[in-house]
């Protein structure tokens, strides 16, 4: 169950992890399924042994003395009226313990990778106040609970002591009138024991099913919960000579349950051989756009063409190897830095894997590790920096030798002379592939063959940055804002083929742009 959970997980898009939080998947695959396995265990422990322990009892009682059968039936009468009056106030109880839990993990995970930051701002007391606050609810309710089902115990003694009391109280009128003997008595009393017994196994069984039962629910949530993106059912083929040209079409975009697009009207190309950049003030679709193109999440509207075919009608599989990609923040996983950079190509050979390392800036700080391509790599990457990591990232998309490369703003830690070696080493080895790049720093894709500027979901400039500099305000605003006259002036000096006109009027445009700024 857990291995089919954890596959179901794993198959979610990115719009269906919304439905649940990371702790409380983690719950229902971890504590949720530990409570569905104890029911199970107990129940193939008692299932069979209580009810014949139970039936061949009362047979045997029936046998030796059917004139108190009637204790039997009102002892079992009694234990049911108190486990179903127990039960009453303790199933509520069970489905709001494991929401604690969640809550629970919630928290503990929050405080734990944002440690640093709870840290430089002396939040420490703070956060352990609000552990304490979820973990005493946790632990007040399951004392609460546990305390419930202790009284079952010392209830169960009372009700086979009044029995015995009984059988040897009623008993002894029926020996005594001559119509018992002494040992059918003393036999019946350990029949009844051990009908009471076989109850009491029940009753434990009863206790955990209603506690599973929340579990089955909750996992049944997971399992039950439909992916949103899938692989068609007759799924077409991307072309085997494709050579990455991505197309979107009129695309729309809105995220679920959004009442306004994040995107719309959307229409470029991006041509292989080319470096398409975007750019745009936070908010205005970025990453959202590029990240409709590995369908994270699939458009609303429109199409994205991938050397022709719509990639909705492609199987996953086959359009993430056409791709690869880095993410906005570096995610690196436990194990070696030879593991990670062949993340996405497991058949990547040494070369090959160091010839990635090495476009991404990477061969000379893992080369001064220890164990160089064997070193260890921490959980989450913890052991290396954040340029590093963004660099490791890289590398492991280069290894996958894709058609296509996606870099969310995934130079955002590198120094600027290294930001510099990557793009010469990317420039170099990109001659023939599509490459999509997502910036927040203008001077980082003056160079790109075409820049695309958003603003609020919609495209409102797409060219050269020369181009951009005399037809698109919101470019140039983002340029006044974060370069200075001396260093436009001087870019522009830089950028190839235009007049000496337009290189004064670009310029003129964005000092005029800093003006309304001021």
């Amino acid at each position: 169950v857990r291995r089919r959970v954890f596959a179901q997980i794993e198959s979610f898009a990115i719009a269906d992890f919304n439905q649940f939080s990371t702790a409380s998947l983690i719950t229902r695959s971890t504590n949720d399924i530990q409570q569905i396995q104890m029911t199970l265990m107990m129940l193939l422990r008692f299932a069979l042994m209580a009810p014949l322990m139970a039936v061949g009892g009362i047979q045997k009682a029936l046998e030796n003395a059917p004139n108190l059968t009637w204790i039997i039936a009102s002892a079992v009468a009694g234990l049911l009226i108190i486990i179903v009056m127990l039960f009453a106030v303790a199933v509520p109880r069970f489905k709001r313990l494991q929401q604690l839990v969640d809550k629970l993990n919630l928290v503990t995970r929050e405080n734990l990778t944002g440690l640093r930051v709870v840290r430089a701002f002396h939040n420490e007391k703070i956060e352990q106040a609000k552990f304490q606050r979820v973990n005493n609810e946790l632990n007040g309710l399951n004392l609460f609970v546990n305390r419930l089902m202790m009284v079952l115990d010392p209830v169960m003694m009372l009700v086979m002591n009044l029995t015995s009391i009984a059988v040897v109280w009623f008993g002894a009128w029926l020996v005594d009138a001559g119509t018992l003997e002494i040992g059918n008595m003393m036999a019946f009393l350990q029949y009844a024991m051990q009908v009471i017994i076989s109850f009491l196994m029940i009753s434990m069984v009863f206790i955990m099913v209603p506690r599973a039962a929340v579990s089955v629910r909750r996992v049944s949530e997971i399992l039950d919960t439909q992916p949103s993106i899938t692989d068609p059912k007759q799924p077409n083929h991307l072309p085997a000579d494709g050579v990455g040209k991505i197309e979107f079409r009129d695309v729309t975009f809105s995220y679920p349950g959004a009442d306004l697009p994040v995107l719309s009207g959307i229409n470029f190309t991006a041509e292989p051989g080319q470096t398409t950049a975007f750019i745009g003030s936070t908010g205005s679709g970025k990453s959202t756009l590029i990240n409709l193109i590995p369908r994270f999440y699939d458009v609303s509207a429109g199409q994205i063409l991938l050397d022709g075919v719509d990639i909705r009608n492609v199987t996953l599989s086959e359009l993430t190897s056409r791709i690869g990609y880095v993410p906005q923040k570096g995610v690196l996983f436990s194990g070696t830095v030879a593991s990670n950079i062949t993340y996405g190509n497991q058949k990547a050979s040494r070369k090959e894997l160091e010839k990635a390392a090495q476009v991404a800036q990477a061969a000379e700080f893992i080369n001064e590790l220890d164990s160089a391509y064997d070193s260890s790599i921490a959980q989450g990457g913890s052991n290396v920096s954040g340029g590093q990591r963004q660099r490791l990232s890289i590398a492991r998309a280069l290894a996958t030798q894709a058609q296509i490369y996606i870099f969310d703003d995934s130079f955002s830690a590198l120094d600027f002379k290294t930001d510099a070696k990557l793009r010469r080493a990317l420039a170099k080895e990109m001659k023939h592939k599509t490459m999509l790049i997502v910036a927040q720093r203008i001077n980082t894709i003056m160079n790109a063959d075409k820049i695309i500027v958003l603003d609020e979901g919609k495209i409102v400039g797409q060219g050269t940055h020369t181009e951009l500099m005399q037809s698109c305000r919101i470019y140039q605003e983002i340029a006044a804002s974060q370069l200075s006259d001396e260093e436009l002036a001087q870019l522009a000096a830089n950028v190839a083929t235009p007049s000496s006109a337009s290189k004064r009027s670009a310029t003129r445009s964005v000092r005029r742009q800093k003006g309304v700024a001021r």
